[in-house]
């Protein structure tokens, strides 16, 4: 009786002790420590000019092939809408215009994404993977062909990704490790066309006229983009059978 006590007692004991944090895990990395040492203070102080805590820190982002930008957009996560952080210069593109529907088309995907998986010793420096095939994906892309493995990353190399230099993934990943590490299991990332002002819309619309798949995405993708800029909050994103979205 005394000993099942003991074994008990041990158990709670061992128990109490919470594994490793996200972050922790991450500084195991020689290249995560060092993306800490040189952005750490650059990320500190655009976080305190916003009125963001790092230890409340939520983050989105949205990306822009014509533009070539990758922009984060933060905030605490009591707050009601996200602030414009920083903008990131996307140094290398491939492909045309429009949605990656199958492996090998050189295409940056389009659409509601998020962030699923983080490479601290990535070929590219480091690297931010993003959850392409997402369901819209699936359904409308070459099936059994679809490809992946689609990142941010640095390098400035590409054949579908989205890379910025190894000076500006040092501090991007960091704010993503953070807002990882605050319980963000799933940082939202949309990829658009082009900034998708009414004008703009009606310039794609008339020159893809003729392509019913690029015009479905873009408009979905543009109801996405009037909502986040009308409120800065995140638009509610639902993923139809046909491959459309709900976007509200």
């Amino acid at each position: 009786m005394k000993s099942r006590s003991t074994v008990l007692l041990l158990i709670i004991f061992l128990c109490s002790f919470q594994s490793d944090s996200f972050k922790d895990g991450q500084l195991k990395y020689s290249r995560v420590r060092q993306a800490y040492k040189d952005k750490e203070n650059n990320m500190l102080t655009l976080l305190k000019n916003n009125q963001i805590e790092k230890s409340d820190l939520r983050i989105y982002l949205r990306a822009f092939k014509s533009e070539k930008q990758i922009e984060l957009w933060g905030k605490n996560a009591s707050d009601s809408k996200y602030t414009l952080i920083k903008t990131y210069e996307v140094c290398r593109t491939s492909g045309r215009l429009g949605p990656k529907r199958k492996q090998g088309d050189l295409q940056i995907p389009e659409g509601f994404y998020h962030i699923n998986r983080f490479n601290p010793y990535s070929n590219f420096y480091l690297s931010l993977g993003i959850n392409y095939p997402n369901k819209s994906d699936r359904i409308l892309g070459v099936k059994g062909k679809l490809g992946g493995d689609i990142f941010i990353h640095g390098a400035c190399v590409t054949i579908g990704c989205l890379p910025i230099t190894d000076d500006q993934i040092k501090e991007l990943y960091i704010f993503c490790v953070e807002a990882r590490d605050n319980g963000q299991s799933k940082i939202p990332v949309t990829i658009f066309p082009s900034k998708l002002t009414d004008i703009e819309i009606q310039k794609l619309t008339d020159k893809y006229s003729s392509n019913s798949d690029k015009i479905g995405l873009w408009t979905d993708l543009k109801k996405g983009y009037d909502v986040f800029n009308d409120t800065k909050q995140l638009p509610t994103v639902g993923f139809l059978d046909s491959g459309r979205h709900n976007v509200k």
